[in-house]
Parts: C-alpha cells; structure tokens; sequence
C-alpha cells in the first residue's frame, strides 16, 4: 500500500520540485523509480546471506524501519537530487515483502504452498488497490507530500506489527556452517528452472513497471489535462488490483491441482493478449478495462514463481535463493522504467505497452524449456 500510494504520482511530484521539458521529466522520472531497485539488486544477495543465518524476520524488521526514514524523508525533500538520493538509500535498506515470502514459503506443507502464496499475495494486491486510492486523495487534498508522510508512519506501524505479531522458528546459523552460495547452486534438483524463474522474474517485473512512470502523464493527455488528474491516476493503477485480490487464491488453488508451472504460462499468454490492445487505447474507460483484465494475470504470475521455488530450493538456502530472485526483480525494476521512459520520450506513451507485450512474449520464449521436465514428470505421474 505505502509504495502504491507514492509511485503513480511521482513523475507529478518531480514536476513540483523544478521546471522540466518532457524529455527531462521523462528521464528524471524513469532515474527516480529505477534508483531504488537498482540498489536492492546489489545488496539483497548479502540481505538475503544474513537471512539464512540469522532468520527472515529480523530482516523484515531491518527493512521496515529502514524504509519508515527514507520514504519519510522523501516527502521533506527540496529537490529532485535529494529525492533520488533518498531513493537510493529506500533500495538498499527494502527487501519486507521478500522476506515475508520466504517465511510463508518454510513454514507450510508444500502440497498448499500455492493456496498460501496466492492468500499471502492478496495482502499485496489490497495494497496496491487502496493505495493508489489513499494517495489520490491525499495528493489532491493536501499535495503529492502528504502521501509520503503518511507511507512513513505506516512503515512505522509495520516495524511494530512485525516486532510484536509475526513469530518465526529459526536456529541461527555459525557462518563456518553455512553451505557456500555455490554449493546451494549444485545441490538444486533444476538448477535451469530456478535460473529460468529469475530471469522470468525480472522480465514480469520489467514490463509492470516499464508503464509505471508514464501512467499518470498518459492518462493526464485522455483527458486533456482536466479534472483531477491524480485521482485519476491512482483509480486506474488500483484497477489490477480489483481482480487480482479475487484470483490470486483461486489460481493459487489451481497451481497446487494442475502445478503452478502451467498456471505461470497462462498468466504470461494472458498478459501478451491484454498489453497490445492498451497500445491502441483512445480514452480512459479503455485503458481501464484493459487494466482489469490485466489483473488476472497478475494474480498467475509471481505467486506462482513464489510456489516453484518453494517447491524446488531446500530450506537452509530460502533466504539466498529468495533473495537472488529479489536481486532479478529488483533489476526488472530498474530496466522496466527506463526503457518506458525512452520508449515514451522518442515515438509516444502507448508505444510502452506494445514494448511491454514484446518483453512478455520473450519471457514466454524463454519459460518454455526451463519448464519442460516439470511438464514431462506432470504427464508421465497421469
């Protein structure tokens, strides 16, 4: 909720904080979303090491009030140079959700990691559906700072709710103990599927965020600029959200009867077939029914990227193995904005959704042959 209440209205907030062309506004914007991921990739692997020896929920703590500092301080910057380097110290000290996953992922039956997966993204897509919502409101009431503010003490309440009601048995780990990176590489059973769930990872995770930067400018340009554009905005970015909070445990249910291979692949083919009308929208009710379509998929593919790894990744490399799939996303998130952003700047902001659909057939390419002994070992078990 606290990252959706801020992102859409970003490249809005950059405007406020200097005079900018488009070309300027759309690097800036781009530089601002992929500063963040940027450091998360780096430094999720050496998070992802301490996880393994010393537990994930001191690292949910870490990254809770690490972010209530930095995002607080975002809302008081004076300009966009203090905004991107808070940005940057936000990725390095981020990594909850990671985290929060993993712990579900150890702690049930792997027949239901699915179901739990699926019902642990719903938390995640409520989020990212009210947020928007709050933040529009709080952006038009009272300026793009105020969500900001809000987002820290909400940072804030999580640090609590984790310190005082999530509970995790773990043994911390000797680091003489702890079987090398490496090792945990050699002793996965596909060690080609967990590198192609990276990849897929980092290509889902770059063609949701590569709109991300310019929704709010598209949609400003639908409607000419009149109106409330940033409530505007932030309806449609919940839009996803809508459906997804519905389908995400069902297709959950589903990955754990059929395997969530095949539910992945669906949500992938599903995703191709949505983003290249977008590219031809005219108006708003367009985009948003687009968008609410588009949240099926959403609800498919990550929870069941979560589920193949729980499935296939032993428990004393969760945290690693977690987190080196976080370092994908992470960089999804830096290459999606930046290559909307040049995208936008040199034909226009529809063309982002059909360099969108482009990614996403790659990434369909490319799952193809990391899944095929899942397939096979599906088809011989019938």
């Amino acid at each position: 909720m606290g990252f959706s209440m801020t992102m859409p209205f970003l490249p809005l907030f950059i405007q406020t904080l200097g005079h900018f062309g488009k070309w300027q506004l759309n690097l800036l914007s781009g530089t601002a979303f992929a500063v963040t991921f940027l450091a998360k990739a780096i430094v999720s692997p050496y998070w992802g090491k301490l996880a393994d020896q010393y537990g994930r929920k001191p690292m949910c703590l870490r990254a809770s009030l690490g972010m209530t500092v930095t995002i607080t301080a975002c809302g008081l910057v004076p300009n966009v140079t203090w905004l991107i380097v808070f940005r940057v110290i936000q990725g390095v000290f981020s990594g909850y959700i990671n985290n929060a996953n993993a712990i579900v992922a150890a702690s049930v039956p792997h027949e239901k990691s699915g179901k739990a997966l699926g019902t642990l993204a719903t938390g995640n897509v409520v989020g990212t559906l009210l947020g928007p919502l709050l933040g529009g409101v709080l952006a038009g009431a009272a300026g793009y700072r105020s969500a900001f503010l809000v987002t820290g003490v909400m940072m804030f309440a999580t640090f609590l709710m984790t310190l005082f009601c999530v509970h995790e048995t773990f043994t911390p780990v000797k680091k003489d103990e702890l079987v090398p990176t490496k090792q945990v590489f050699k002793q996965l059973r596909y060690p080609h599927l967990i590198w192609g769930l990276f990849i897929t990872t980092l290509v889902i995770q770059a063609a949701s965020m590569s709109v991300t930067p310019i929704i709010s400018l598209l949609i400003g340009e639908l409607v000419h600029h009149q109106g409330n554009v940033a409530l505007v905005s932030g309806i449609i970015a919940a839009l996803p959200g809508l459906v997804t909070l519905i389908a995400s445990p069902l297709l959950g249910s589903l990955s754990d009867r059929v395997g969530p291979e095949r539910v992945l692949i669906g949500g992938l083919i599903g995703a191709v077939i949505i983003f290249i009308p977008m590219s031809f929208v005219q108006n708003v009710w367009q985009l948003g029914i687009l968008r609410l379509l588009l949240g099926i998929s959403d609800a498919a593919l990550l929870p069941a990227i979560q589920a193949l790894m729980a499935f296939y990744v032993p428990q004393n490399a969760f945290g690693r193995i977690f987190s080196y799939n976080q370092s994908f996303q992470a960089l999804g998130s830096v290459s999606g904005p930046m290559l909307g952003s040049v995208i936008a700047s040199l034909f226009d902001y529809r063309g982002v959704f059909m360099m969108t659909a482009c990614l996403e057939v790659f990434n369909l390419v490319l799952l193809l042959p990391a899944t095929r002994p899942l397939r096979r070992k599906a088809a011989v078990s019938k």
